[in-house]
């Protein structure tokens, strides 16, 4: 997904991709191997968003911490 010196990719860039990815496997007209490579990249698109979403959950509960 990404290679060395490439900057991370923002949340809402990466779920656009992941959106992108899963109606071109949904459309079925993709050959096997490039189904398979779409998934692949899917699955790490996937894993970015989780990610940083769990990221952004703690900041917050972070936050929420310091109002108390």
């Amino acid at each position: 997904m990404q290679g060395e010196g490439e900057k991370e990719i923002k949340f809402e860039e990466a779920l656009k991709k992941l959106e992108k990815i899963t109606e071109e496997l949904e459309n079925g007209n993709l050959g096997l191997d490039e189904m398979i490579k779409k998934f692949e990249e899917g699955v790490q698109l996937f894993k970015l968003c989780k990610k940083k979403l769990q990221e952004a959950e703690l900041k917050i509960e972070r936050l929420m911490e310091e109002l108390k």
